[in-house]
C-alpha cells in the first residue's frame, strides 16, 4: 500500500516538473537567468579587465632619461694603422657606467665602421680635411658603451663612398645599434624600449645625407615620423667649426665654403614639426643650450670621444654628456651635464673634476640668450627650467 503511494507521488511530481518546465513562464525565467548570468559573466571579464589595464598603467613609465653625447672616433686605420690607439685600446670603456644609465642613449658616429676597401674620399687640403675608417671589431665598444642610436649624418659619413656607406649600415645593424641620416637608404629609425616608441632623424648639409637645409623634405620627414612613434629625437651636424664657433650666430653658417645651415632656425623649425627633443654636433666645441616650447635642445656637444687627428686643444677637448629627463610627451623636467675631457696623452674621455664644459655652456648661455633661454644650470651641471624665455 505504501509502495502504491509513492508511486502515485511521484509520478504527480513527475507531471508537476513536466507542466513547469514546458510553462512559458518558465521558459521566460530560464532565458532570463541565463541572461543574467552571461551578464555577470562579462561583468567579471570586464572588472578583471579594468583591473588589468589599471595594473599596466600604473607600470607604464611616465618619465624617460635621454642622454645625448657629440662626436665619436675612435681610431681610424687609414690612411695608417697607427692612427689606432695601442693596443686597440677601447677608449669608451670609462664612460660605459654612465653611458648605460639611460633609456635612450645617442651620439654621433663620426666617420664609417668598417675594415677596408671604399673609395677614399679626395682632399685638397690633407690638413683640414681627414677620412675616418673605424675597424668593425670597435663596434664592440659602442655596443658594450649602451648606444641605441648614432646618427651617421656628418661630413664623414661618405669618406670612403657608397661601400663605406653599405659596409658601416651593415656593421650597425649586426651590433643592433639603430642609426639614420642618409638619404634614401636610411632616413630615420624606430626603437621600441620601456614601453615607448622612439623615433630619430639626423640631418646635415653633406654629400650623401638626409639634408639640413632642405626644409621642406625636413618637415615631411619629422611629421611622418611623429605620427608612428612617441617620442621623436632630432639630430644634426651643422654649424662652423673649430675654437672659435662656439656661438650659436642665428644665421647660415659657411665653413670652407659650404652652408653648414641656421641651426638655431632649423632647431625650432624641427621642433614646430613634432620633434621633441634636439642633440647638435659639428662645430667641435660645445655649444649652448635651450628650451623651446618646453622641448630641450643642445646646439653642440662638442668631441666626446675621438682619438687620432681631430684636435682635442683648449675647448675643443671639454664635452659635455647630456642627461635630459622628459616626460611622455617629450617635454623637458630636468637635466644635468656630466663634464667630459679629452687630452692628447689620456686614451679617451675622462671626467672633468674642474668642470670646464659646464662653466663653458653657463657662459655661451649667457651669451648667446641674454634675455634667457628657458633654462638654468647650477654650478654642478643640474639643469632647470626657469620662466625666463627669450
Amino acid at each position: 500500500m505504501k509502495k502504491n503511494i509513492l508511486l502515485i507521488l511521484f509520478a504527480i511530481l513527475a507531471f508537476s516538473l513536466v507542466l513547469i518546465i514546458t510553462s512559458p513562464n518558465f521558459k521566460d525565467f530560464r532565458n532570463k537567468f541565463m541572461n543574467l548570468e552571461k551578464i555577470l559573466r562579462n561583468k567579471k571579464i570586464d572588472i578583471s579587465k579594468n583591473r588589468n589595464d589599471e595594473k599596466n598603467k600604473k607600470d607604464e613609465k611616465s618619465e624617460f632619461t635621454i642622454i645625448g653625447v657629440g662626436d665619436i672616433m675612435l681610431g681610424s686605420n687609414y690612411p695608417f694603422e697607427y692612427l689606432l690607439p695601442e693596443n686597440d685600446t677601447n677608449i669608451l670603456e670609462n664612460m660605459q657606467n654612465i653611458l648605460k644609465n639611460a633609456d635612450i642613449t645617442a651620439g654621433n658616429l663620426e666617420g664609417t665602421l668598417f675594415d677596408t676597401g671604399g673609395t677614399p674620399k679626395s682632399c685638397n687640403n690633407p690638413n683640414v680635411c681627414y677620412a675616418f675608417r673605424m675597424p668593425s671589431r670597435y663596434g664592440t665598444y659602442l655596443k658594450q658603451a649602451g648606444f641605441d642610436y648614432l646618427s651617421i649624418a656628418n661630413n664623414h659619413s661618405n669618406d670612403f663612398g657608397k661601400i663605406g656607406i653599405k659596409e658601416t649600415i651593415k656593421n650597425l645593424d649586426n651590433l643592433g645599434i639603430k642609426y639614420s641620416g642618409i638619404k634614401d637608404i636610411a632616413e630615420s629609425a624606430i626603437l621600441e624600449k620601456n614601453g615607448k616608441k622612439f623615433g630619430f632623424i639626423s640631418f646635415s648639409p653633406n654629400s650623401a645625407t638626409v639634408k639640413l637645409n632642405d626644409y621642406n623634405y625636413a618637415k615631411k620627414l619629422i611629421s611622418e615620423l611623429k605620427s608612428k612613434v612617441d617620442i621623436v629625437i632630432v639630430m644634426f651636424h651643422g654649424g662652423a667649426e673649430g675654437a672659435n664657433a662656439e656661438h650659436i650666430t642665428k644665421k647660415h653658417e659657411i665653413f670652407h665654403g659650404e652652408d653648414r645651415g641656421n641651426v638655431y632656425e632649423f632647431a625650432h623649425f624641427a621642433i614646430d614639426n613634432g620633434a621633441d627633443i634636439i642633440f647638435g654636433q659639428g662645430p667641435h666645441v660645445t655649444r649652448a643650450i635651450e628650451l623651446y616650447k618646453n622641448k630641450f635642445i643642445s646646439y653642440s656637444g662638442g668631441n666626446f670621444a675621438t682619438f687620432g687627428k681631430i684636435n682635442v686643444s683648449g675647448s675643443m677637448g671639454i664635452a659635455p654628456i647630456f642627461k635630459i629627463k622628459i616626460n611622455n610627451k617629450g617635454d623637458f623636467i630636468s637635466g644635468e651635464i656630466i663634464p667630459v675631457r679629452q687630452t692628447y696623452r689620456s686614451l679617451g674621455p675622462f671626467i672633468d673634476s674642474e668642470k670646464l664644459a659646464i662653466k663653458k655652456i653657463i657662459y655661451l648661455n649667457k651669451s648667446d640668450f641674454p634675455n634667457g633661454n628657458g633654462l638654468s644650470i647650477s654650478e654642478e651641471g643640474k639643469i632647470t627650467k626657469t620662466n625666463n624665455l627669450n
